[in-house]
């Protein structure tokens, strides 16, 4: 397991918060997910053989968020 921290754009609410880290949480290979509204940031713990933060950016942009620098 490896734990990765993204930086989060696009986050305005509590709301915005639980959208990305159920996104984040949604794919195969991610144990768990903790996204920080004030930190704008998301920190992931993963199974680097079984996904990405490529990945991870993807669902965040299909949540309508953006991961910066994945």
């Amino acid at each position: 397991m490896k734990t990765v921290k993204l930086k989060v754009v696009g986050m305005t609410c509590n709301h915005c918060v639980m959208h990305v880290e159920n996104a984040l949480k949604e794919i195969s290979g991610v144990k768990d997910a903790k996204v920080d509204l004030k930190g704008k940031s998301a920190e992931v713990t993963y199974d680097e053989n079984a996904v990405d933060t490529k990945k991870m950016a993807q669902a965040v942009a299909e949540a309508g968020y953006k991961i910066e620098n994945a």
